[in-house]
């Protein structure tokens, strides 16, 4: 959590001021019993009206003083907790941004979410509540010790015993509670990422009717998180009883020995008074500080949990500068062997291959042969185990980012629009590109034809994830959006698997006659897709490389090749 604390140095002129006006309102507000024992003794004692009255308006004053203090008092915490949390946001969002895919993968996508979100509300609650509070509720209960000392000597010893043991009551409960609320935000992680998932999935859930399975399963991790906050529930619920028990065996005696110096003439009845208002004052603001104790300690521990976001590197680091020019497309793939976090096997073995530019490589293989994985290590998702992966000539880790991937133009193999408008979404690849640059390559993707038929053309507005748009359509925007880019190696993984052969077939000619250098990379299950290929490679289920040769050849020559062709072709001509 110390880490977070620099971000707090913008605002140290709030974090001071904050805390020494409620400090300020609060020694105010010891005046107040001073001025209620005046006006019973001096005033209603007596029965004198003008006493009472001004006393009356004494404390009017005094109300007024602290209301107004204390709307300053909390303009200036406010200032400073959410200027704070904005900040953490913004850099746990920037953070997160330059994480590698591996690191983003290990922490996964729900518990990013809660910290962005709930973890830094909490905390920003917790900064808010200790400027306003954590000094205040002591200086009160403390000054209200000395005020009854000076008030009564004989009656302050009460106040010196009660104080200690409410002290013990919160600061035990605190020590047991804060280690439980880091459990209980580990538990709304999972709330969060198969709220996330069946929110995500809901479609193919109805298609297969499991929604009564996947709320049983979003009930059993609801009720470990209910389970788990009734847990620190009942711990932080026993400091209210608790407290207000002591308090209250406090009062009686205080009540006892204040009536015993009352009748022998030691004490009067104001200040009778005076010291139970002392005493109602250290019950209010204990309560207070046992919730603030609360606060704090849920606050403590989302802190930490968005502080490990931000102690987490990155497991890819960059050059400052490239240490060579991005020349060409060329892609070269040296005894490349990759195994993900955690996994018992690797996704690619020992892989070698040679791309030359203005070459087009189809990537064929069965499911979980690592035909993705490969393309990602292109522009650099990952970086290989073992081996190395070069573009251009040189090693991809001898780039800088911004170099290597503004010369590459990935289609993922799920197509991933933002919502806005359509143009937008394709100035996410170059923020430059003119309307007459965007429909060259909407035409290139051909997708031309149903942007012209949206009433608005390229102010179409997209919904979050292209909701409003069929599979199809957000294919090739995706494919327009990498071409806008007009990179020199383009990588389509997977991505015209919900285009009509028709469709495909004229994309691809559109993609081979483009009139820049580039090399493209073709990730299908279609053979129809890569078979003009100048040459396609080959995965075997294990993520070895057991083909790298042209359509012909790799039927004469490729086992597995030629499997995949016989179960998307009736007849197997091996001169095709």
């Amino acid at each position: 959590m110390k880490n977070l604390l620099p971000y707090l140095k913008p605002y140290r002129k709030e974090c001071v001021i904050a805390p020494l006006l409620k400090c300020t309102e609060a020694l105010v507000d010891l005046f107040v019993p001073l001025l209620i024992a005046r006006l019973i003794d001096e005033g209603i004692g007596t029965k004198s009206t003008s006493v009472i009255i001004t006393i009356g308006l004494e404390l009017l004053g005094l109300a007024a003083l602290g209301l107004i203090i204390a709307m300053i008092a909390q303009w200036f915490s406010a200032k400073a907790a959410v200027g704070f949390s904005s900040k953490i946001r913004s850099v746990t969002f920037k953070h997160i941004q330059h994480l590698s895919f591996q690191s983003a993968d290990t922490l996964g996508q729900s518990t990013l979410i809660t910290r962005l979100t709930s973890d830094i509300n909490q905390t920003q609650t917790g900064i808010n509540m200790t400027l306003r509070l954590l000094l205040r509720s002591p200086f009160i209960v403390f000054g209200s010790v000395i005020m009854a000392y000076q008030v009564d000597p004989g009656s302050a010893w009460i106040f010196l015993l009660i104080v200690p043991l409410l002290a013990i009551v919160v600061y035990g409960i605190m020590w047991i509670t804060i280690p439980l609320y880091r459990k209980v935000q580990g538990k709304l992680d999972k709330v969060v990422g198969i709220s996330r998932e069946n929110l995500t999935g809901v479609r193919v859930l109805r298609a297969f009717n499991l929604q009564q399975h996947e709320t049983e399963e979003f009930d059993e991790r609801n009720n470990a998180l209910t389970a788990a906050n009734v847990i620190v529930g009942r711990f932080s619920a026993l400091t209210n009883p608790l407290t207000f028990l002591l308090i209250n065996l406090a009062t009686a005696v205080l009540l006892y020995v204040g009536a015993i110096r009352v009748n022998i003439g030691n004490l009067t009845q104001g200040q009778v008074v005076a010291l139970l208002n002392y005493m109602a004052q250290i019950l209010v603001e204990l309560v207070k500080l046992a919730n603030l104790i609360v606060t704090i300690t849920k606050s403590i521990a989302s802190a930490s949990r968005v502080s490990k976001i931000i102690d987490t590197p990155s497991d890819m680091a960059y050059p400052e500068t490239s240490e060579a020019p991005f020349e060409d497309g060329s892609v070269t793939f040296d005894h490349v062997t990759f195994t993900y976090q955690g996994a018992g096997a690797p996704s690619l073995t020992d892989v070698s291959f040679t791309a030359r530019s203005g070459e087009t490589i189809g990537v064929i293989g069965g499911t979980g042969s690592g035909k993705s994985t490969l393309v990602s290590l292109i522009p650099r998702f990952y970086d290989a185990t073992e081996g190395s992966v070069k573009v251009s000539g040189h090693d991809v880790r001898s780039f800088t980012e911004s170099d290597l991937r503004s010369h590459i133009g990935p289609v993922m193999q799920k197509a991933v629009l933002f919502a806005g408008t359509i143009r937008e979404n394709m100035q996410y690849s170059n923020e430059t590109a003119t309307d007459e640059e965007i429909w060259e390559a909407l035409e290139l993707s051909q997708a031309a034809e149903f942007v012209r038929g949206k009433e608005d053309g390229l102010d179409e507005i997209v919904e979050q994830g292209g909701r409003n748009l069929s599979g199809g359509q957000k294919q090739r925007l995706g494919i327009a959006r990498a071409l806008v880019r007009k990179p020199a190696i383009l990588i389509l993984d997977d991505s015209s698997s919900a285009l009509d052969f028709a469709t495909d077939a004229k994309l691809r000619q559109a993609i081979k006659n483009l009139p820049y250098p580039h090399t493209t990379f073709i990730v299908s299950q279609r053979i129809s897709s890569i078979r003009h290929a100048d040459h396609i490679l080959v995965l075997s289920e294990t993520g070895e490389l057991v083909g790298d040769a042209p359509h012909d050849e790799l039927m004469k020559t490729c086992d597995v090749y030629r499997e995949i062709y016989k179960s998307q072709y009736k007849e197997e001509p091996v001169n095709a």
